[in-house]
């Protein structure tokens, strides 16, 4: 292995024990109740909670630079989870920054999609690129297929902007 390749994955590794972890977690709430909020004081999860993230069903300590290099932890391994996005979701409310926690909460949703097809809507989100009717068939998309009422609601906010602004596919 280059020594440039294992100075970078050091760096992730170390960048993650410092708080900077996005990797798979449960929810701050233990054992599946939805109690408990993260505050302020949970800030950084990765520091503070490492039993809140799971990597394979171990803990944190999991990601190790040869369990990296074998393979045992892949990049799906260290996605982010929609439950420590809410959490820092929580955090940032806690914190009094109430539209980071709903960024947050639409990042949430947006996990439930697949890389290609969150691509393919950031594509046609572009100005030009696609009729209201396609936006609109979007966002039904997003709610019916992944629960996704935030991204919906954005999407079909953009479908009216477009229209009115005359961004819409015909309309240059």
């Amino acid at each position: 292995m280059s020594t440039e390749m294992e100075a970078m994955i050091r760096k992730i590794l170390e960048d993650m024990q410092q708080g900077g972890a996005t990797v798979t977690a449960t929810a701050p709430a233990q054992a599946g109740s939805t109690d408990t909020q993260a505050t302020v004081a949970d800030y950084p999860i990765a520091q503070k909670h490492p039993d809140w993230i799971k990597v394979r069903g171990s803990g944190l300590d999991f990601v190790t630079l040869d369990n990296v290099m074998s393979g045992a932890v892949t990049m799906e391994d260290l996605r982010i989870s929609p439950a420590i996005l809410k959490a820092q979701g929580q955090i940032a409310k806690d914190g009094g920054r109430e539209q980071i926690e709903y960024n947050f909460s639409r990042a949430a949703e947006m996990t439930k999609v697949s890389d290609k097809r969150l691509l393919e809507m950031y594509n046609a989100l572009r100005p030009y690129r696609s009729s209201k009717q396609e936006l609109l068939a979007m966002a039904d998309e997003l709610e019916r297929e992944y629960g996704a009422h935030i991204c919906a609601n954005f999407v079909r906010e953009a479908a009216e902007n477009y229209e009115r602004r005359k961004k819409l596919k015909g309309d240059n």
